[in-house]
């Protein structure tokens, strides 16, 4: 499960449990790798299933399952389930409200169909700038098809939502210049963390075995291996750190269209201090942090990725692990403003490898930065709290004290 699933199941839970009747239509498991998993799959020959967890009612509808790799392979993947539920929420019980949740924005249209046609006012929640973020990573220049059509479909859904959620002050800047959106249209919830879930863990010896990183500097790289990530700097650093610094071991956990050519890469270059462990169930990956001494967050050095708070950045803090970041805007205030670690420009491999090479020499600084990590995300991004902050933008929707479209039933 990525940081789109985590943050609308979580929020989905809290209002749940805060007595709040929760739908949540979404597709079956598949993603990135485009395999769906055994359990799932007598079902997914169904249009549609059922399931109640934790007194969330979640509706799964099919879609084409595809590896997240190739763009027509993700357009189809996305367009799909953009078909299929817009279908399949006709039959789900009326709501009060439709809140659509990117980063894919073809999700938003089956939303907002979904809105008019039950006649709620329709919320779009922007969790990633699309078309921008696909063009910062190469896929389609602004004057490329896949380019213009997803701005025209992003402007259609910026235009036609009664609220806009984002969540980043970064995003609503960008919304507000760039495609105009109202301010008073605009509400930020960022994301938060499950801080009892991501919580400072000793017992991982174990898994450190596992890992045979025993008497090692072990430091993490979790989620996504995309061709945002920049995974291509660590590779770099690890070649100088091999050498330089033989105690530190790098640990990558995840899934992604960059994945084989990134241990192609780390192989050619015959580097034995790189781990790679595939995708983890979600709730094992604060046991791979907490068994982990320090933890990255990498992304590519792009003006778009300056708008952006990476959730694995807020996780890794909560679990009072050291952060080296290399990513700028935002993200970079909050380590900065917490002391939680050590920021690098990205994309500059020698910066990382003397960042790691720094923690894993200074085993207090790395206490120091921890502590400071988890007291700022217990002061700032609780879940919880976020949740309670969504709910009353909600409210006030519902309310009219938030301004909704003219045209909204």
């Amino acid at each position: 499960m990525g940081a789109p699933a985590a943050r609308a199941g979580e929020l989905a839970l809290h209002w749940a449990q805060t007595g709040h009747e929760v739908t949540v239509l979404t597709g079956f498991p598949n993603h990135p790798t485009g395999v769906v998993p055994p359990e799932y799959r007598r079902r997914f020959r169904r249009l549609s299933t059922r399931e109640d967890i934790s007194g969330v009612k979640l509706v799964r509808t099919w879609l084409l399952p595809l590896p997240n790799r190739r763009t027509h392979e993700r357009m189809l993947n996305y367009g799909s389930f953009c078909i299929s539920s817009a279908v399949t929420g006709l039959f789900v019980s009326d709501p009060d409200i439709v809140i659509a949740t990117s980063p894919q924005l073809l999700v938003g249209l089956s939303g907002w169909w979904l809105a008019r046609w039950k006649r709620v006012p329709f919320v779009f929640e922007v969790r990633d700038l699309w078309p921008e973020s696909l063009a910062a990573v190469g896929m389609g220049d602004s004057n490329s098809l896949l380019h213009r059509s997803l701005a025209r479909i992003a402007g259609f859904l910026y235009e036609n939502s009664d609220h806009v959620v984002v969540v980043t002050r970064a995003f609503e800047e960008y919304l507000t210049e760039h495609w105009q959106v109202p301010p008073e249209k605009i509400s930020v919830v960022e994301n938060g963390v499950e801080t009892d879930i991501f919580s400072p863990n000793s017992s991982h010896g174990d898994l450190r075995r596992k890992l045979s990183a025993e008497g090692k500097f072990l430091v993490c790289y979790i989620g996504t291996m995309g061709m945002a990530h920049a995974l291509d700097t660590l590779v770099e650093a690890a070649a100088k750190l091999q050498t330089a610094a033989p105690s530190v071991v790098l640990l990558l956990v995840g899934e992604g269209a960059e994945k084989e050519r990134i241990i192609g890469s780390a192989r050619s270059r015959g580097l034995k201090n790189m781990i790679f462990v595939d995708q983890q169930p979600r709730e094992k990956i604060p046991a791979y942090i907490c068994a982990s001494d320090a933890c990255l967050v990498l992304l590519k050095n792009t003006e778009i990725f300056k708008t952006v708070i990476p959730t694995k950045m807020l996780e890794f803090m909560s679990c009072a692990r050291p952060v080296i970041l290399g990513v700028d805007g935002q993200a970079r205030e909050i380590v900065n403003e917490a002391d939680s670690g050590i920021v690098i420009e990205p994309e500059n491999s020698a910066d990382l490898a003397k960042a790691i090479s720094r923690l894993a020499a200074n085993s207090s600084l790395c206490d120091l930065l921890g502590r400071n990590g988890r007291q700022y995300v217990l002061k700032h991004f609780s879940r919880q709290e976020k949740a309670a902050t969504y709910v009353r933008v909600l409210e006030e929707l519902l309310s009219g004290t938030v301004k909704r479209q003219a045209t909204a039933a």
